[in-house]
């Protein structure tokens, strides 16, 4: 499938500011965001799009260039935001875009009271430093009540040998002569393009330690692992995450560490399937039951059963709903157990239940009635087709 313009996507015009692009990107990012659409995989792709979208067009020489040879500007290699395109840009890419310049409007960790901060490009001496991301797998059961969990998470820390600093003393950078930037052409089929990026010697400092620290080698940082507490509130949902604040990678030579995104996933459970904040569940009732009427009992979750009333001639499929008996929502509220009646039929039967089968097979109260149309068909006469 062609990949949709960039400005149809935001719903801007070509000739857009750079505060109009961003303002439109914040309403669509915000109406598909997967906090505000848990499950939905089309808000989800929404979403990645009008970040994709968002990312290219923020960048005044990207969007020259999109300008000029559209999509295949931007190519298809793995970078979301580089010069090499977006052909591997996942939805972990885009919270991250989103979470840069949105961090605290709207997103999911304002669920949380911590607000958000744009940690923008440190100044000299000052470069921020990865985000990181671990995945956390939950239970139905652990969604339901909420969670504290221990994830080991292997990042770079600030060197304790030189505080960080990496070493004594500075000079200039060899590499970009102090500019802290380095320009790169590259001859492609549409022409010739001039990328500039930070400098890889001094990371856009300018400057190098002179006397490098011999335990991280002037980085002033040192791989290490620690275990880290998250807290995750009942009633997330696959695709919701939860930012922590500084526990990514320690920034070069004293700069400000990143944050820790922990990406909510879901377990599948062996009994109910989830909907939003409502459950689903399918309970086979013997065909008596439905005929006859009685009550059954369907379990919940968390453990523990439910009785249920079932009339008399409740038909195979019927839906009985629990109010109350669903997951929480993040903004209060508590789904429903939704239980569906499926009529069982024994593959197993003696010798004294079979007789009793054949007797009242031949009565007119247990006839089924000759066969209809479908409602699919009855709906497609309906809407002429």
């Amino acid at each position: 499938m062609a990949k949709r313009d960039y400005y149809e996507v935001l719903g801007v015009a070509r000739g857009a500011s750079e505060d109009d692009i961003k303002k439109a990107y914040r309403k669509v990012a915000m109406q598909w965001h997967p906090d505000r659409n848990p499950g939905n995989h089309e808000a989800e792709g929404k979403f990645k799009e009008a970040t994709e979208a968002y990312e290219v067009l923020r960048d005044p020489a990207q969007r020259a260039r999109y300008d000029q040879f559209g999509h295949a500007a931007t190519g298809t290699g793995a970078g979301h935001g580089g010069a090499e395109g977006f052909g591997g840009f996942d939805l972990a890419d885009a919270l991250r875009a989103f979470m840069r310049d949105f961090g605290g409007d709207g997103s999911f960790e304002d669920l949380f009271g911590g607000g958000g901060r744009t940690r923008g490009p440190g100044g000299r001496g000052a470069a921020s430093g990865d985000d990181l991301q671990v995945r956390l797998e939950l239970t139905l059961e652990e969604i339901a009540s909420g969670v504290e969990k221990k994830i080991r998470v292997k990042h770079l820390k600030r060197c304790e040998t030189c505080a960080g600093r990496g070493g004594t003393g500075e000079s200039v950078c060899p590499q970009c002569k102090g500019r802290g930037q380095v320009r790169r052409v590259q001859q492609t089929m549409f022409g010739q393009f001039v990328n500039v990026s930070a400098c890889p010697r001094c990371e856009g400092e300018g400057n190098v330690v002179a006397n490098p620290c011999k335990t991280c080698g002037g980085d002033g940082r040192v791989s290490d692992s620690d275990t880290v507490s998250v807290k995750v509130p009942a009633g997330v949902a696959a695709g919701n995450y939860i930012p922590l604040r500084g526990m990514g990678d320690a920034g070069p030579r004293g700069g400000p560490a990143g944050d820790l995104v922990v990406l909510i996933e879901e377990k599948e459970h062996a009994l109910f399937e989830r909907h939003g904040d409502h459950l689903e569940l399918d309970l086979p009732v013997s065909f008596t039951v439905l005929a006859l009427g009685g009550k059954v009992e369907t379990p919940v979750l968390g453990g523990g059963v439910a009785a249920m009333d079932v009339p008399a001639g409740t038909p195979s499929g019927h839906v009985v709903r629990l109010k109350n008996k669903g997951l929480p929502g993040l903004r209060g509220g508590r789904g429903d157990l939704r239980v569906r009646l499926r009529v069982w039929v024994p593959t197993r039967l003696s010798q004294a239940e079979k007789k009793l089968l054949e007797e009242l097979r031949s009565g007119d109260g247990l006839r089924p009635p000759g066969p209809s149309r479908s409602v699919f068909g009855r709906v497609h006469d309906a809407s002429g087709g």
